[in-house]
């Protein structure tokens, strides 16, 4: 098989890596995430003026056609950066809810909104009690006339002090953990009865708790059909697990690079410590979880168009892989480093903060063996 990125692609990774380069090194991203918002708003409409809100949607949508490919590429050099700007939560998190689970209107109406950076949105779907299980809800949709009211209390929204909209997850029929019940709505943030308490991560994004008390929505509010959203959720995370791993092989690549250059220069015992047999060992092994996370990688976003069941285990054990190679690769940067490695000054501890944070979106390592296991019982 050929692995090979058209010429296209080939541009727009040139295309984000000048950015990134330019526009976007440790001292700047430290800028941003100590700033007031947590955000540029600059690079955000940056990103709308160079096509990246717009490259993974299709043409009649405002989009530029592009594919699962397109983002992944967007997405590792974004990793590379430790870009905090909600492009995971907004483009590939809500723009998939909408274009996979949104009526025609919907999407002629939404997408142009993300795609032109007219829109911030977040995805409300996490609740306390719910672990990783996507069905787990306390958060209730009832009917109200021709709409529906919204009660309920979500989790580290991420992006959500930045969002115009919400996506939110929420029951309108059956128990707390039946799969059948759940629905995906649309819900301006600031709609009455919507109340937020927002909060800085340790990996430098901004997330939010939200409330949901007596929330109006209409009936245009719903994505999908009601009471079938599971689906449409799980194969939504599975999209975002994809750029995420994307992201993951980013960071893990800069994570090796810098520890290999570091260990060319610092000296010890008279010779640079990268000539010691034992530390270049560690640094093969650095590489090749690397090689491993991105081989994974290419692999679930070639298999996301594929069947529910082939695309949950391409998805699964890919997000296993980027939580053993984070940690290892992580880990063994910090230690190469030295205490430095730690140090708010050097920009190690910041993708090691990043990566670590990964494992736990979307559902842990322990999580998703036990999600692949059950696909083959």
């Amino acid at each position: 098989m050929d692995f090979s990125f058209t010429e296209e692609q080939t541009l727009l990774r040139n295309s984000v890596q000048r950015f990134i380069q330019d526009k976007y090194d440790i001292e700047a991203r430290r800028k941003i995430i100590n700033s007031e918002e947590g955000m540029s708003r600059d690079n955000w409409n940056a990103f709308a003026e160079l096509g990246l809100l717009m490259a993974p949607f299709p043409e009649e949508y405002g989009g530029l056609g592009g594919d699962n490919i397109d983002m992944m590429v967007i997405m590792e050099e974004f990793g590379k950066g430790l870009v905090v700007e909600p492009y995971l939560q907004t483009v590939v998190l809500a723009g998939s809810f909408i274009l996979h689970g949104g009526s025609e209107d919907q999407k002629q109406t939404l997408i142009p909104e993300i795609a032109g950076g007219e829109k911030i949105y977040a995805v409300a779907f996490a609740e306390p009690q719910g672990r990783y299980n996507l069905a787990d809800l306390t958060t209730k949709a009832e009917k109200s006339g021709d709409g529906y009211t919204i009660n309920g209390y979500k989790a580290v929204v991420l992006g959500g002090p930045w969002a115009d909209k919400l996506i939110v997850t929420a029951r309108t029929s059956g128990g707390e953990r039946d799969e059948d019940g759940v629905s995906v709505f649309i819900v301006d943030k600031s709609a009455d009865g919507v109340s937020t308490r927002d909060y800085p991560t340790v990996d430098g994004l901004r997330a939010s708790e939200i409330t949901f008390e007596n929330v109006s929505v209409g009936a245009d509010a719903l994505l999908g059909k009601e009471g079938k959203g599971l689906g449409l959720v799980e194969k939504v995370f599975d999209i975002g697990i994809a750029a995420l791993c994307a992201e993951g092989c980013g960071a893990l690549r800069v994570l090796t690079d810098s520890t290999v250059e570091y260990c060319k220069t610092r000296e010890q015992f008279g010779q640079p410590i990268g000539k010691f047999q034992v530390l270049q060992h560690r640094m093969v092994d650095m590489f090749m979880e690397t090689e491993q996370m991105i081989s994974m990688t290419y692999m679930v976003n070639l298999k996301l168009d594929e069947s529910d069941v082939e695309r949950k285990k391409a998805a699964s054990a890919a997000k296993v892989q980027l939580g053993k190679s984070g940690k290892f690769v992580g880990q063994s940067a910090i230690q190469l480093h030295g205490g430095m490695g730690m140090t708010d000054e050097l920009h190690v501890g910041h993708f090691f903060k990043r990566v670590t944070m990964m494992d736990t979106l979307f559902g842990n390592v322990d999580h998703h063996l036990k999600r692949y296991t059950s696909l083959d019982a």
